[in-house]
């Protein structure tokens, strides 16, 4: 753009038709405003105010992993799969960037996956973009808050391309995308027993989402730092030390999935599409889980207090909980997608 340049007239839906063209799977706009005035947590704000106080809107896409990784035995495929979906990702939400700038509007577009230790101790950086998509409309919180769309369920990655544009804004979705307490097969799946009540304990799922993750890797040099020179010829020839450069290489076992609570989940259409009965049966069940579930629904039932449920978090779950609403879309879709398929293959037969 040259300087000086007046600016084009856009609107929500331009950018929206842009972002699917340029191929994201799906768009959203979240306000600058509302995600100021509603941080995930208020005593770690993550805000666009704190990285441009000229920024006015935050268009949000979605890229969705491939189903075939999660019919996989191995997490290795689905980690894998996450850093080709980051890197397409990235490369469309900065021809997003490009495109707005090119309209008249600065864009920028941050890291999808950041962390800043001086905010907060674990996985925390500037921006949420769980909660970006929320506020965008895209989908809401499950019981292991991870977000839910009605397309994909939790089987997806965002970002955020940032503007100084104001666009019109879609708002949270009012209803639970989750099944919730009633379901619990997030629950019952994990083999870190991370997820809790709308919660997660962030350690015991990063021991298998990130295997080879930061924590990991200082661990082992402080030790190898201590070793006796045996021990450490040992340790240089151990499959750690294997893990950590794959890790470095291609980001398996440095940061992906743990693929099990993603795999199992039964909202979205690639769901019923590709995974339902591979995924029917999850051997992790047990009894002390269903149990726990159990009173999880009790708890809810009852009115309880419960912390991933309050005033403030209720936002990102669905104020006016489940109501079937989104799983009976995908299941309208997907039959109509069905339909649709067999009419073209009896039209080419």
């Amino acid at each position: 753009m040259n300087h000086g340049q007046k600016s084009t007239v856009i609107s929500a839906l331009d950018v929206k038709a842009k972002a699917l063209e340029l191929g994201a799977d799906l768009v959203g706009i979240a306000s600058a405003k509302a995600l100021n005035a509603f941080p995930p947590d208020p005593r770690y704000p993550q805000t666009p105010d704190r990285i441009s106080p000229r920024v006015k809107s935050v268009v949000v896409i979605v890229q969705h992993i491939p189903a075939a990784g999660f019919r996989c035995k191995q997490m290795v495929p689905v980690q894998y799969l996450d850093m080709i979906v980051l890197r397409r990702m990235d490369k469309i939400a900065a021809r997003i960037a490009y495109w707005l700038e090119e309209q008249g509007h600065p864009a920028f577009v941050t890291a999808a996956q950041e962390t800043d230790w001086n905010m907060k101790k674990a996985s925390y950086g500037y921006l949420s973009t769980r909660h970006l998509g929320i506020e965008a409309g895209l989908g809401n919180f499950g019981l292991e808050v991870n977000i839910l769309t009605p397309e994909y369920g939790p089987r997806v990655y965002l970002t955020g391309i940032l503007t100084e544009v104001e666009l019109e804004a879609d708002g949270p979705m009012a209803e639970q995308v989750c099944i919730g307490e009633g379901c619990s097969r997030c629950l019952y799946s994990c083999p870190g027993d991370a997820v809790g009540h709308f919660d997660i304990d962030k350690p015991a799922c990063a021991e298998f989402a990130q295997e080879f993750g930061y924590m990991t890797v200082t661990a082992m040099m402080r030790k190898f730092a201590k070793a006796e020179r045996a021990e450490k010829l040992e340790m240089l020839q151990s499959r750690d030390l294997y893990g950590f450069w794959q890790g470095i290489l291609r980001v398996v076992g440095s940061f992906g999935d743990c693929p099990r609570c993603l795999a199992v989940c039964p909202v979205g259409v690639d769901y019923h599409a590709f995974l339902a009965d591979d995924q029917k049966h999850i051997p992790e069940q047990t009894p002390e889980k269903v149990a726990l579930g159990k009173r999880f629904k009790q708890a809810r039932q009852r009115g309880d207090d419960i912390p991933g449920l309050n005033e403030w978090n209720i936002r990102w779950v669905g104020p006016d909980g489940y109501t079937g609403k989104a799983a009976r879309q995908v299941r309208q879709d997907f039959r109509a997608e069905q339909k649709r398929l067999i009419a073209e293959a009896d039209g080419a037969e």
